[in-house]
């Protein structure tokens, strides 16, 4: 939204105001993609073929091993159309087998020294992420205890090439200073792993037990090691709340093993925020368990990335591009799910989603205020197209931004065109597009200098009580802060007041409740209840100038709503709301709370 010379004088004292204020604070940064390029993976085709000894094969079964090791080398080959084609027939695992993937989490000694009060937050924050990924993502359970591989080529020193000999592959010498295996600089304990041999001659079947058998893990299909530390990489990138990698794979391709470093600074900083945390643990997660470039070329479709027309890289997989032609309401049978084109060279893949056209999902490279994350369809949908979960779509929440835009959202060549209300232009101040908070028009490097309106870092949440009264413009324009107050754009300014000059526009805070899908009233300070009919405008008797009616973003998505612990506090208003929603035959979307 542009602004007139007589509005940009406006802004200029709303802009002295908001730096009082405060801007938003650093927002989490993601650096998977680095740390996983740095970890190595074991993948359980290559750990069985150092198994316990076997009888002798046969020719055919040498051939068959050899063939079976060349599949198992990283990275996979390419493959031709033909083995696409044979690869895609594969039927993948039925609902019916699947159950809730069961994470365990497992906490070095190392992780000792904590306070009560860092523990109390740390299990809080695990608990509470594990909980919520369990519930979106089913599995074909482990049977019996998980046991992890053991990387050959840190334990073992020489390795039998001949193919024709009965211990091709397997390890014929070991390497003296071999200590433990690990994940992510977490020492796996010798419990979790499997056994390895070493097999002294070519040709003879016995072998000698370096390490015996653990006894695994039981009733755990992902084990997530848990690391709390100042690590270089903490303190390197003060932005990072936490890092995670997968570490191991099963023979399907499925991680079934990860670690993720906790910052302990930021555990107990200042601007600690649980749903944050939570929120954070959530994104690394997801990456350890499948969301990685790193993994994109395993899942169930093989190739899935490609570069679109304009060089934007995006996963072409069915529900991935059934989400998102849902979400943008297209019927473009390629709309595939652009990737962020910053966290990789030119015409690389990432393992983020693009943050012009899915802003404020889980998935997204760098996390906004805890309130405007959603776990949304088109992530959930890619997580389906690995091949290995059964997703519980019905807990996504509800991605505002870009609903209904087309195909064309979101592109560097529109988005400063004033074509969707959900950018703005220059620098003034209006609301998020959620419209639990007040914003300002900012844009940063993932955006590409598209803008958008970002929450203001203190007092900008419409739904806090106790943000009123911190704003000197507050009583002119009218101002409600409490759990049912959204953010509006509104020029209002009291008729006792000092006029304002005409079309000074910025985001105020107005109660609200709904009258059904799309239909809603507002209260201002001193005023009834008035209809503000969606997209159109409203006056208030007793003030000049308007309050704009934002069209499709209020009393349409019920799932966007304060937290919970300010839930409780709802005004009557809100009951009669729900009431409201209910009578109109208004199917909500299943909101989660994390």
């Amino acid at each position: 939204m542009g602004l007139r010379p007589s509005q940009r004088r406006w802004a200029g004292i709303l802009l002295v105001m908001a730096v009082i204020m405060g801007f938003p604070g650093t927002r989490q940064k993601c650096i998977f993609d680095v740390v996983q390029a740095q970890a190595r993976v074991v993948r359980a085709e290559a750990a069985r073929l150092d198994g316990p000894p076997r009888a002798p094969r046969t020719r055919a079964q040498t051939q068959q091993q050899a063939a079976h090791a060349a599949w198992g080398a990283w990275p996979l080959p390419v493959l031709s159309v033909k083995q696409k084609k044979a690869l895609r027939k594969i039927v993948p695992p039925t609902p019916a087998s699947q159950q809730p993937i069961r994470i365990t989490k497992w906490f070095p000694k190392e992780n000792g020294n904590l306070s009560e009060a860092e523990k109390e937050r740390l299990e809080a924050m695990m608990e509470e992420a594990v909980k919520m990924v369990s519930s979106l993502l089913s599995v074909n359970r482990v049977t019996g205890p998980l046991l992890l591989s053991r990387d050959m080529n840190k334990y073992c020193k020489f390795i039998w090439r001949n193919s024709s000999a009965v211990n091709y592959n397997r390890c014929g010498r070991a390497k003296y200073n071999y200590r433990s295996e690990t994940c992510l600089d977490v020492k796996i304990p010798e419990d979790h792993l499997a056994g390895c041999y070493i097999y002294s001659e070519a040709d003879s079947p016995g072998g000698t037990e370096l390490r015996p058998e653990g006894a695994g893990l039981p009733d755990t299909d992902f084990v997530l090691y848990l690391h709390v530390q100042n690590t270089d990489k903490c303190r390197a990138e003060p932005r990072v709340l936490a890092y995670a990698v997968h570490c191991q794979t099963d023979s399907g391709g499925r991680p079934v093993a990860g670690a993720v470093v906790i910052c302990r600074d930021r555990l107990m900083g200042s601007t600690y925020s649980q749903r944050g945390a939570v929120q954070t643990v959530i994104h690394e997660l997801l990456h350890t368990l499948g969301f990685s470039k790193h993994l994109f070329h395993t899942w169930r479709e093989c190739s899935v990335t490609h570069a679109d027309g304009s060089g934007q890289v995006r996963i072409y997989t069915p529900s991935v591009i059934s989400a998102l032609q849902k979400h943008l309401a297209s019927t473009n049978p390629e709309l595939g799910a652009p990737l962020e084109n910053l966290d990789s060279p030119p015409g690389g893949v990432s393992s983020h989603w693009e943050s012009r056209i899915l802003q404020g999902s889980i998935m997204a490279a760098v996390l906004g205020d805890p309130t405007t994350v959603r776990i949304d369809p088109v992530t959930l949908a890619a997580l389906q197209d690995t091949g290995w979960y059964a997703v519980n779509t019905g807990g996504a929440q509800s991605l505002v931004w870009g609903d209904g835009e087309g195909a064309t959202f979101g592109s560097t060549a529109t988005c400063q065109e004033n074509s969707s209300s959900f950018f703005c232009s220059g620098s003034g101040f209006g609301c998020h597009h959620l419209h639990l908070h007040k914003g300002q028009c900012q844009t940063d490097q993932y955006l590409e200098g598209c803008r958008l309106f970002k929450p203001l870092k203190n007092g900008s949440e419409c739904w806090k009580e106790e943000n009123g009264g911190k704003s000197a413009d507050e009583g002119r324009s009218g101002e409600i802060f409490g759990s049912d107050s959204r953010c509006f754009f509104s020029s209002l300014t009291g008729q006792s007041r000092l006029l304002l000059p005409s079309g000074s526009v910025a985001g105020r805070c107005y109660r609200h409740r709904c009258l059904g899908q799309n239909r809603y009233q507002i209260q201002v300070s001193g005023a009834g209840w008035v209809d503000c009919p969606a997209g159109g405008s409203t006056r208030i008797k007793g003030f000049r100038g308007e309050v704009s009616c934002p069209h499709r973003r209020l009393c349409l998505y019920p799932d966007v709503s304060p937290p919970s612990d300010y839930l409780n506090a709802f005004s009557p208003s809100m009951t009669r709301q729900a009431d409201a929603l209910t009578a109109t035959s208004f199917v909500a979307r299943t909101c989660n709370s994390y």
